[in-house]
């Protein structure tokens, strides 16, 4: 069995044995199972609970690891969450997290407890933390965990290896240890198997991988990710503009990106945010679902409008009213098609300027392809279908337009939008589904009227 179906059946069984244990299990039985789970299990188990059941597991887990499930469940039901949290575990969650997730926390604070957080802090580590939260969530500056492990290029390996004999353990996630100069500048990093390898008398230095550059701490999250996926990589240092270490990026921060662009791009489809509660309220969900269901009517009635130009044509031949929606269907699809490879393309930077322009032809000839296929097979069913053959070849003709016109659309609106900073997967779908519809609708009444009246 794929690995992927057996965490998606481990998932399905842990819900289902906390859903029993809710019902039926004893206050003991449910804090023994929840205590046995990882931190993100129990996040994507709380996710998936009414707010009542939520509460019941919420008060019997340990303060050591909530800080852990507050930083990986979503932002509303962990806004929920921290309404019920006492203060003082509060504070003690924070203080057993890593930076890089005391950073994704203190994101979330209310301003009261964020201050009470921030004052339990020693100093030193409050002026480190507070350096972070200025940069953008989304950057690699918010990503960074501030936990790293630097030396000098001048000692040897051996004494590199009595430094971490005597320190109690290391960061997670540490595959190399980075180089740094006197004033903290980045000189490269020197992999933990390159130590237990090389002679010891060697020195850092020749050992060394000099080619690492850091990764900029403006670099946006999506782009984070993309390196780390090409280069393979484990960790990234983080650098300043002049170079300066700041920080470090891990693969399991990389993960969290991947996974909230994935919720991202299927939410926005719909006009939904992941950030929402599955269980929020329902007049709250009505009122957010609203705004998306008006905009899609605005458009259906744009659609109608274009119909009703042709009031005239549909009651002299009935046969229109019948068949207009395969048009309008087919350009939808063939338009879904390249639109989703766009916006793909767009996600992964495979979408520019360099490339847009054979793109767009390259989608322009498919569309002629398949709209003279199908043209012929519908103009064939609708003529055997209605005994009428001029019908059948308008049919055919409007077919070809309207999946010319819908893969013009769904290569070019992606690129519009994004070029506008709007997000392609959020607005795309409705106005290309508005431009198939109006134009499927005006070639096939349009012809109709011209040749058939």
């Amino acid at each position: 069995m794929p690995s992927s179906t057996v965490n998606q059946e481990n998932s399905r069984n842990l819900l289902t044995q906390v859903a029993e244990l809710l019902e039926t299990g004893s206050g003991v039985e449910i804090r023994n199972f929840v205590h046995s789970l990882y931190p993100a299990e129990t996040a994507n188990i709380l996710e998936a609970l009414d707010i009542e059941k939520r509460e019941r597991i919420w008060q019997v887990m340990p303060p050591n690891v909530m800080g852990e499930i507050l930083v990986r469940v979503n932002t509303e039901v962990g806004q929920g969450l921290l309404k019920i949290t006492d203060r003082k575990d509060l504070i003690k969650a924070a203080e057993n997290l890593e930076s890089d997730d005391m950073v994704d926390l203190l994101h979330v604070l209310p301003e009261p407890l964020l201050s009470e957080v921030m004052e339990s802090m020693g100093v030193h580590e409050r002026n480190r933390l507070e350096s972070t939260l200025t940069y953008d969530d989304h950057s690699a500056g918010g990503l960074m965990s501030l936990d790293v492990l630097t030396i000098r290029p001048d000692v040897t390996l051996e004494v590199v290896m009595r430094y971490l004999h005597k320190r109690e353990g290391m960061p997670a996630s540490t595959d190399s240890l980075i180089v740094v100069d006197r004033s903290d500048h980045l000189l490269g990093v020197l992999p933990l198997a390159d130590i237990l390898t090389n002679d010891p008398s060697t020195k850092v230095a020749d050992a060394m991988d000099d080619k690492t550059r850091g990764i900029s701490y403006l670099m946006p999250a999506h782009e984070v990710a993309m390196l780390f996926e090409q280069r393979q990589m484990v960790s990234s240092p983080v650098v300043s503009d002049n170079g300066r270490l700041m920080g470090r990026i891990t693969i399991d921060d990389v993960v969290g990106i991947i996974r909230e662009e994935a919720d991202h791009s299927i939410m926005s489809m719909a006009g939904l945010d992941e950030e929402q509660d599955m269980f929020a309220p329902v007049m709250t969900s009505a009122r957010r679902r609203a705004v998306w269901l008006g905009v899609n009517l605005i458009t259906a009635f744009l659609a109608s409008w274009v119909i009703g130009l042709f009031e005239a044509t549909l009651e002299e031949i009935v046969a229109l009213a019948v068949l207009m929606p395969i048009v309008a269907s087919m350009g939808g699809i063939a338009g879904s098609q390249t639109l989703t490879l766009v916006v793909r393309g767009l996600a992964l930077r495979q979408v520019s300027h360099a490339n847009a322009t054979q793109l767009l032809v390259k989608e322009l000839s498919v569309g002629i392809v398949n709209g003279c296929l199908w043209a012929v097979v519908v103009a064939i069913i609708a003529s055997i279908w209605f005994q009428d053959m001029d019908l059948g070849l308008l049919l055919g003709a409007a077919m070809v337009i309207n999946l010319v016109c819908a893969a013009l659309a769904g290569a070019s609106i992606p690129m519009i939008l994004d070029k506008m900073g709007i997000d392609p997967a959020l607005a795309g779908g409705v106005l290309l589904t508005t431009v198939t519809d109006c134009i499927g609708f005006m070639a096939f009444l349009g012809l109709a009227t011209m040749f058939l009246l």
